[in-house]
């Protein structure tokens, strides 16, 4: 019962914003305004929000990024070179396989299963997820990619990553913490109203761009949505037996990240027509999937 409590609101809201999308009920002009507020306004201030107050000593051990990234360049790897090798070429698909979509579904669920100050585990490894992971990506792109495309590595693309807004919200909220810089009750009342209004428009907003989506099936698409939803989570899980000394409460925001669906982010890097159909179907795929495989990793988890 309370695996459902904590679920029903997350994919209640994206099914909700999946609807408005698909009946045209919010036309594409109100999609993207609401794109930009929730995005550039609400969540960077619930992420400033979540860390200014937060304890930092556990979230900057070395180890939770160990434990979180380690599986998922092992993913990454082992997916590309299948994929590479079946079709002859780099392609997105490990990345696809390793991404989760931490803003939008991993903050939404760990708030609401296990309360906004676990929050601050997840928002160590948010810190450097896309630059990592798309890093690595532009890398795999450069040397081994058709020599004849001219790739190279977009350094200047990869630093701008940086500068977006939600890695702002989660240095200042840092800043201010380290710092101790206070913050007065009615400026920080203002900050907590907005960030109030940041898990609800970003589920509906969710739910909207997958009304965008649709399904082509396939077998590389079933394997991409296994690897993200069952391996993925299921490394993160064994690299905490192998590699004790966090609590408990951050094993299990890291798996429960591991475990949510693909990010849309991946898009970006989709190369050809049919990467972007096959991206898009297992980001589709992956959220809905989600709503019957996270009800199994917190049951899990509580044992």
């Amino acid at each position: 019962m309370v695996v459902l409590n904590a679920l029903v609101p997350v994919f209640g809201l994206i099914f909700l914003g999946w609807v408005l999308g698909a009946r045209r009920i919010i036309p594409a002009e109100g999609q993207a305004t609401l794109g930009i507020i929730t995005f550039k306004l609400f969540m960077p201030v619930l992420l400033f929000s979540g860390l200014a107050k937060a304890d930092l000593a556990q979230a900057l051990s070395p180890l939770l990024l160990i434990r979180y990234y380690l599986p998922a360049f092992l993913v990454f790897i082992v997916v590309n070179l299948l994929v590479h090798r079946r079709l002859g070429r780099p392609s997105s698909m490990g990345l696809a396989a390793s991404y989760s979509n931490n803003v939008l579904v991993g903050i939404p669920l760990i708030t609401v299963m296990l309360g906004a100050e676990s929050l601050v585990y997840l928002f160590a490894v948010l810190a450097f997820h896309s630059l990592l992971l798309f890093t690595l990506q532009s890398i795999y792109n450069a040397f081994w990619g058709n020599k004849d495309d001219g790739e190279r590595i977009d350094w200047r693309g990869l630093l701008a990553s940086l500068a977006n807004p939600l890695i702002i919200g989660l240095f200042l909220g840092g800043l201010v913490n380290l710092a101790g810089i206070p913050i007065p009750g009615p400026l920080w009342h203002i900050v907590e109203m907005l960030a109030a209004a940041a898990l609800p428009t970003a589920l509906l907003m969710l739910g909207l761009s997958l009304a965008s989506y649709r399904l082509y099936l396939s077998g590389t698409m079933a394997m991409l949505t296994a690897a993200k939803l069952v391996v993925f989570p299921m490394l993160v899980l064994g690299a905490g037996w192998l590699m004790p000394g966090l609590t408990a409460e951050a094993r299990t925001v890291l798996v429960l990240m591991a475990a949510c669906p693909t990010g849309i982010n991946v898009l970006a890097f989709a190369m050809g027509r049919e990467d972007m159909r096959i991206l898009g179907s297992v980001i589709f795929l992956s959220t809905v999937m989600a709503a019957v495989t996270l009800p199994v990793w917190l049951l899990l988890l509580a044992h």
